[in-house]
């Protein structure tokens, strides 16, 4: 299974990215696909991810401003950032679960200036 993320950059406070992350295979072949965002020396924490049955969960502080989405066709999941903050700045990571076992992506960073 390959994941490729793509979509980081800087942008200012308050702007907004749009991350894809595309597999190689069906992507409704995972159970959950999910953007993961790991920042300087901090673990690694969960942002976002999306069901097979398109039930969609979110951290608490990205709620209301990042919204998961796929595109079953494009075998592609989004996480479209908005209202960004200096603290969203991380590297974001894809992931993709399947029958016990988990996939990940290169990260793309994510930098958000003050």
């Amino acid at each position: 299974v390959q994941l490729q993320a793509s979509g980081g950059g800087l942008v200012q406070a308050g702007g907004s990215l749009r991350l894809s992350c595309a597999a190689n295979r069906r992507i409704l072949a995972f159970n959950v696909v999910g953007w993961y965002r790991q920042a300087p020396g901090k673990q690694r924490e969960l942002v976002a991810d999306i069901s097979s049955g398109a039930y969609s969960n979110y951290a608490d502080s990205v709620k209301g401003r990042f919204t998961i989405s796929r595109d079953n066709a494009k075998n592609t999941v989004y996480l479209q950032m908005n209202s960004l903050e200096p603290e969203d700045t991380a590297v974001y990571y894809c992931n993709a679960y399947q029958r016990c076992l988990s996939y990940w992506g290169q990260g793309t960073l994510v930098t958000v200036s003050s």
